[in-house]
Formats: structure tokens, sequence, C-alpha cells
């Protein structure tokens, strides 16, 4: 955590878990560097071999991550079928509605996820990446525990109206928050 690590220092961090093929668990703290998207992209490459995952931390904050980061996401974490609680820390970065759409449609694909926990404040979404995150949570029928962090973004209410449609939705959903802006 507040490093100097930049896509180099990701790219071996990545190169690293293609080693480390089962692991089940994985808690990656990285925020307040530079990695970029491309860093973002060869972390993902290390992570999407490791299939078995049933945990997954990435803190990524401050990061210099955008829409492009947001899809290299998708491609990784959408490969770890096995996931049940998935904890995702993008907080103040730049992936805004492309990259909420690509969050949106990871998300979809988890369909044994049962906990879920988005930091999505500070990253220029607008009502319409709001509505691609809920599409993907809809479609989550084993979630039970949802949170939901979208502060300082431009989403207004109505955003937020069909985002709630959406995630309440979700029929094994117990406990869910989401904090708007």
């Amino acid at each position: 955590m507040s490093n100097n690590i930049s896509e180099n220092g990701a790219k071996y961090l990545g190169e690293g878990f293609l080693k480390c093929v089962s692991l089940t668990s994985l808690y990656l703290n990285l925020n307040y560097n530079r990695i970029g998207d491309n860093g973002v992209k060869y972390l993902g490459e290390g992570i999407s071999k490791s299939i078995i995952f049933t945990s997954l931390f990435l803190h990524l904050n401050n990061n210099r991550i955008g829409e492009n980061g947001a899809k290299y996401l998708r491609e990784a974490i959408s490969k770890c079928v096995t996931l049940t609680s998935l904890n995702l820390d993008l907080f103040s970065n730049k992936i805004g509605d492309n990259g909420a759409k690509y969050l949106g449609e990871e998300i979809s694909n988890l369909v044994t996820l049962t906990s879920l926990n988005l930091n999505l404040n500070y990253n220029s979404i607008s009502d319409n990446g709001a509505k691609f995150l809920g599409e993907g949570i809809s479609k989550l029928v084993t979630l039970t525990f949802l949170n939901l962090s979208l502060e300082s973004n431009r989403i207004g209410h109505n955003g937020i109206r069909i985002l709630r449609i959406l995630v309440i939705k979700v029929k094994r959903l117990t406990q869910y928050y989401i904090k708007p802006n």
C-alpha cells in the first residue's frame, strides 16, 4: 500500500500468481500506487489462472485505472467461476460508465457468489453506469450480502432508483447497503 508500484511491478506480481494454481483465497492491497490499466491487465492474467478462488479481495484505490482496466478485471474475474466472496475496491479511479458496464458483465457471470462488496466511489459513473451495475447484480441468484458504495459519482436520483429496483430482484439477498452520492 502506498508504494511506487507501477505496471511493471504489477506484471511481476501477475507472473508470480501464474505459479500459484491452487490458491483459493487472495487478499491483495495495492492502494495508492500507479499500476494503471496495463498493470491491471498483468495482474488479471495471473489471477485468471487460479480459477479455484473462493475469496478474492482486490484493493486498487488511486491507481489510475480507467475503463480498459475495468475491462481487464472483467476478463480475469469472470474466469474465477467458484468465487463465493468478492471484495473489489476501486475508489478514486476513472472507470466511468463503460467500466461500470464491464464490471456489471463480470459480476453477472459469478453464479456462486454469496457476498459482494464494491467500492466505486469517485469513478465518474453516471445513471447509465448504475444501471449496468444493477443489471449485473440482479442476475446473482445466490447473492445474500451486498455492499455497494457509489459516493461522489455523477449518479442522479433516477440512476439510484433503477439500481435499487434491479438489486431487490435478487431473491436470496438478506442484507444490502447502497451508498449513493
